[in-house]
């Protein structure tokens, strides 16, 4: 790609044009394309020189041709396929170009439709994905394995791994850049790792020296927002609350919706999403007994703990589909719309959180009888990604879209993700966007599933 020169070359070149000596190999190009790299690069800087000598560096000038040819159409050559995208993003650093690298290794734009697997994250130790998070901005993931945390970069790089004091690790999240908050179904309290400096931070515990029974509180959810961490904690007697965490000084700031779970409609959320627009808090439990599945949802004011809107099912504000309880909930926070899917007849249903009533739900059709669910959906999950609804039905993965920006019936299109061989993988459990990617774990398979959509998708061969 690159234009290389010979001893005989003339010394004086075109006021425009520059010669460069990258570890022993001559390139010729021009000041336009060093200076595109961006005026703190250090192409830029070098394309200043007065000197017609060319400029020596001392770096791989394989790469170098790449880097440049980058510079030169803002695309990578197929020769970039010989390095590993941590080597073309090392050397890219060097010269201050690391955004140009990024963007162009970065995939397209998430697409469910188009969405297909393209490598698998699996830890080197206890390869089983007891539960992950992944960064909504640029789709770096924490996974949880065994008693371990490994973090992996955004072009899934595996940077450090944390041996935490814990024998399992079932909640995680990834609250600031370096650190992660997790908890366990074994373990009291919620705990904080610098996975960076591969150190423990800190330790809380849901105590209260006047109720003997809140104690071994353990953690079954975790969300954050700028400023504080949401945890919800369950005691052995079934007690449970939801603490509100300050960041900046990891103290407790206060306590809401304490609770006895002895009943379906008072245990302890086992999901929590903070929606930024509103200010509000949603929590979701689910519980699978003898005569199905129950369930409640409710929408909190953290700022004085009040319940500004709930629903309980089976039960009261249910004017449809009595008994058919939901097998998973998730919120659209972008769109502030509330989704569930349904644990015996697999239907998915909305709500728009802007106007919650008693009955708010709006039910999905699907006008293509080939791709009506049958049967039992009770190993559904559910996941909001923008703009795009993303369900795991046993093995399966579907995708709802969006197609006119709205809420009301009929405005979502289903597509099945993947191939016909991807569903026998196994039983799905987990399923989390980050970037443009969506992360997918399965029951007893190692490692988590990395799926992009490609530039090519849609495209017409000739």
């Amino acid at each position: 790609m690159e234009n290389e020169t010979s001893n005989s070359t003339a010394n004086t070149l075109p006021s425009d044009r520059i010669k460069l000596n990258v570890g022993g190999k001559l390139f010729e190009t021009t000041i336009s394309t060093l200076q595109s790299g961006g005026p703190d690069s250090l192409l830029s800087t070098l394309s200043t020189r007065p000197s017609h000598d060319p400029v020596f560096i001392d770096r791989d000038p394989e790469i170098f041709s790449v880097l440049l040819s980058l510079l030169r159409s803002n695309r990578l050559p197929s020769t970039a396929r010989r390095f590993s995208k941590q080597e073309l993003a090392d050397e890219a650093l060097y010269y201050g170009i690391d955004s140009h690298i990024r963007d162009a290794i970065s995939p397209p734009p998430l697409s469910g439709i188009d969405a297909s697997i393209v490598s698998t994250i699996c830890p080197a130790s206890d390869g089983l994905v007891s539960s992950f998070t992944a960064a909504a901005d640029d789709g770096s993931v924490c996974t949880a394995h065994g008693g371990q945390i490994s973090f992996y970069d955004h072009n899934l790089t595996h940077l450090s791994t944390v041996r935490t004091h814990l024998e399992d690790i079932t909640s995680i999240r990834h609250v600031w850049p370096d650190v992660a908050a997790v908890g366990s179904e074994s373990t009291a309290g919620i705990h904080f790792y610098n996975f960076s400096t591969a150190r423990y931070i800190e330790s809380i515990h849901w105590t209260d020296s006047t109720d003997p029974r809140i104690y071994k509180a353990r953690v079954s959810s975790i969300a954050d927002s700028s400023s504080q961490i949401f945890a919800s904690f369950d005691c052995p007697h079934r007690e449970n609350c939801i603490l509100l965490i300050d960041k900046s000084t990891l103290q407790i700031s206060s306590e809401i919706t304490r609770q006895s779970g002895s009943a379906s409609k008072n245990t302890v959320p086992g999901k929590l999403t903070w929606l930024p627009e509103t200010g509000a808090l949603i929590g979701s439990a689910i519980t699978c007994g003898a005569f199905g599945y129950s369930g409640y949802i409710r929408m909190w004011d953290p700022r004085n703990g009040d319940v500004i809107w709930e629903t309980s099912e089976p039960g009261s504000g249910r004017s449809s589909r009595f008994g058919d309880s939901f097998a998973d909930v998730d919120v659209d926070v972008g769109g502030l719309t509330l989704f569930k899917v349904c644990s015996k007849s697999g239907d998915l249903a909305m709500a728009d959180l802007r106007k919650l009533g008693d009955d708010p739900w709006v039910y999905i059709n699907e006008k293509n009888p080939s791709m009506r669910f049958i049967g039992g959906a009770s190993n559904s999950v559910l996941h909001c990604y923008k703009s795009q609804v993303f369900v795991g039905r046993d093995g399966s993965l579907e995708v709802w879209s969006n197609e006119n920006n709205g809420v009301g019936e009929g405005l979502y299109r289903r597509n099945f993700v993947g191939k016909v061989e991807d569903s026998n993988r196994g039983v799905i459990r987990k399923i989390e966007g980050g970037g443009d990617r969506l992360f997918v774990s399965r029951e007893n398979v190692e490692g988590i599933e990395v799926w992009e959509s490609s530039y090519f998708s849609g495209a017409t061969l000739v």
